[in-house]
């Protein structure tokens, strides 16, 4: 999704005078973006050679749980 999307979505969750529905269905499509490019980031970390400490720590969370969300998907032959 482009940035203009991504706009568009925030100004509807966020907005007061919108009907809830919206607002929520927006609130999740956020969610769904915003998990799909930490993957992507995440991957990008690990194929230039980021640890998980290093990952975790520019999420703000533990080692342990960017490695549960993050540690199963396969980069490349050989990595993890």
């Amino acid at each position: 999704m482009d940035v203009e999307g991504l706009v568009g979505l925030v100004r509807t969750a966020s907005a007061e005078e919108e009907d809830p529905r919206s607002g929520l269905a927006a609130a999740a499509r956020l969610r769904r973006e915003c998990d799909q490019l930490e993957a992507v980031q995440v991957r990008r970390a690990r194929t230039r050679g980021l640890t998980w400490e290093e990952i975790a720590a520019a999420l703000g969370v533990s080692r342990q749980a960017v490695h549960k969300k993050h540690g199963g998907r396969r980069l490349l032959p050989g990595h993890r």
